[in-house]
């Protein structure tokens, strides 16, 4: 995919979180079901997080109030209004150090540093290309510090009818790859958003080209409890 295409794409999500951002907070403030599974999963002390995409800072509440240890949280998202949101909710946990970058890691570099865990949720299917998804997901794995842990979940939306109709055409050309889809949101103001639907076979390649070992790979999430596939990965 090319340059321009991946800036458009991005562009569309950018232009979706900028007016949904109040209304996003307001309804993902529970933590995902499959973050008790990581929790169970590392069986060492978390001293340093690296949430990309934070969001809200939903995944850095959701550990502070599971880790008995002080750690360092550094949340990082292209949204200046959800991130308003992270740095308020997060000030109330004094054993977290919290460090919230406002930065665009779909077209820029990722935070420089080593991280005992590495975080990619609700992420993967806003990053425009195969070639670049690959990229994305080795340059992650160079985060992750020595016996460390990267945690990453692809969203299934096309497996559910529900999600499915919510498919809209493409309002102006442009040379898309497989899988790649428009969505409305029905929530609050229209607006439309980029994603990517990530297939077991492009996971397992997401996967591979960490060049980490995988300590679990499961389900869980939504309704039906299969909304994302996790993979838990280890340096």
């Amino acid at each position: 995919m090319d340059k321009q295409t991946r800036q458009q794409l991005n562009q569309i999500n950018r232009d979706f979180y900028a007016v949904t951002a109040s209304e996003f907070d307001a309804t993902r403030g529970r933590a995902w079901v499959g973050w008790e599974r990581l929790h169970k999963e590392m069986d060492r002390p978390i001293r340093s997080v690296l949430d990309v995409g934070c969001g809200n800072g939903r995944l850095g509440v959701f550990l502070a109030e599971r880790m008995q240890q002080p750690f360092d949280y550094h949340g990082v998202d292209n949204s200046p209004k959800l991130l308003a949101f992270a740095r308020q909710t997060l000030a109330d946990y004094q054993q977290v150090d919290v460090q919230l970058t406002e930065q665009d890691v779909i077209m820029d570099a990722l935070p420089d540093g080593e991280y005992d865990l590495v975080t990619l949720f609700g992420v993967i299917h806003h990053v425009p290309g195969f070639a670049d998804r690959r990229t994305f997901m080795k340059a992650l794995a160079e985060r992750v510090a020595n016996d460390g842990y990267l945690a990453f979940a692809a969203w299934r939306f096309y497996e559910q009818e529900r999600f499915r109709s919510r498919i809209v055409a493409w309002d102006h050309p442009i040379e898309v790859e497989q899988h790649d889809y428009l969505l409305d949101w029905r929530r609050g103001e229209r607006a439309l958003r980029y994603c990517h639907y990530v297939d077991d076979e492009e996971h397992e390649s997401l996967c591979r080209v960490t060049g980490l070992s995988v300590v679990a790979d499961y389900r869980a999430d939504g309704s039906t409890n299969d909304l994302n596939r996790y993979t838990i990965l280890r340096k």
